[in-house]
This record gives structure tokens, sequence and C-alpha cells, in this order.
């Protein structure tokens, strides 16, 4: 006659392994989390910006639709375009207050959580300037892509290629 439940040597091994799953998986999210950009604050706005590697801008692409504001950064080459960081961002808002005040974005891309309404977006690399309004609505995610002209000085800036 077999036993109807299975006896505790045999379950054992499986606790054994599900147990050694969780803390794999634990660790693996603990190396995720570390990687991270973190959050900064200005003037009550929270922000964040990376996106340098193929790990970090897969993840601010996989947040970005959690956050109202989306910015980024390119500057036109000949192969297409170049993502660009360390661009300084000013965001103000319809009255012309500057809630993130010449930030640095530390990657191609930025996100901020910005409450609805309309802003003016200027974004700087060196000294050439390209700026934008921004309708930022409850509950829909936008976005805001600057792309430099070819042959804007980087000298202030690194780039990675688009691939």
């Amino acid at each position: 006659m077999t036993p109807r439940f299975p006896s505790s040597r045999t379950m054992r091994p499986l606790a054994a392994a599900v147990f050694c799953g969780a803390v794999l998986l634990g660790a693996l999210s603990s190396a995720q989390a570390a990687v991270n950009p973190p959050i900064y604050m200005a003037h009550g706005v929270e922000y964040m910006s990376g996106g340098i590697g193929s790990d970090e801008a897969q993840l601010m692409e996989t947040v970005s639709p959690r956050w109202p504001a989306t910015f980024e950064f390119a500057v036109k080459d000949s192969k297409g375009a170049d993502f660009a960081a360390n661009v300084h961002v000013t965001v103000r808002d319809g009255s012309g207050v500057a809630l993130l005040d010449n930030v640095v974005s530390g990657g191609p891309f930025m996100v901020a959580r910005l409450d609805p309404g309309n802003y003016e977006v200027e974004a700087r690399i060196g000294s050439q300037v390209l700026k934008q309004p921004l309708h930022v609505l409850q509950g829909a995610p936008t976005k805001a892509t600057f792309v430099w002209p070819a042959g804007t000085d980087m000298a202030s800036a690194s780039t990675r290629t688009v691939q």
C-alpha cells in the first residue's frame, strides 16, 4: 500500500531546492537593484536619469511608463544619432518657476514625477540649448525627445551609439 502523502524524507530535497531557488532569486533581485540609478528630488519633484549601457537603458525604458514625464537626449551623426548624457535640464511650470533647475542627466534618459499641467523643458549641451513645451495629463505618461544637430559640441557630454 502506498501512502497518500509523501514522507518527510522525500520532501526534504524538494524543500531544499525551493529554499535555494528563493535565496538565488533574492540575490539576483538585490544585484539588479544595486545597479538602478538613484532617484533624486529637486523642489519637491522626483527624477531619475540614466541609460548608460544596455541594461540600464532597458531599465529606463521599462520604468518610463510609470513616470508622468520622460525625456530622451541624442545628437545626430552620420549613422543616425548618438545618445547624449551629461545634459543640463531645466523644467519650468506654467508660471515660469523652475521645478528642476539645471539638473544634470546621468544618461540619455530622464524621468520625472511632474504633476498634470503645462511645462517648458530646456535641455542644454555645452552652449546649445533646445526648448520645447510639455503637457502632462493625469495618468497618461508623456515623452519629449531632444535631438541636437550634427556637429553639436559634445566636449562636455558623453555619448553612446544608438543600437
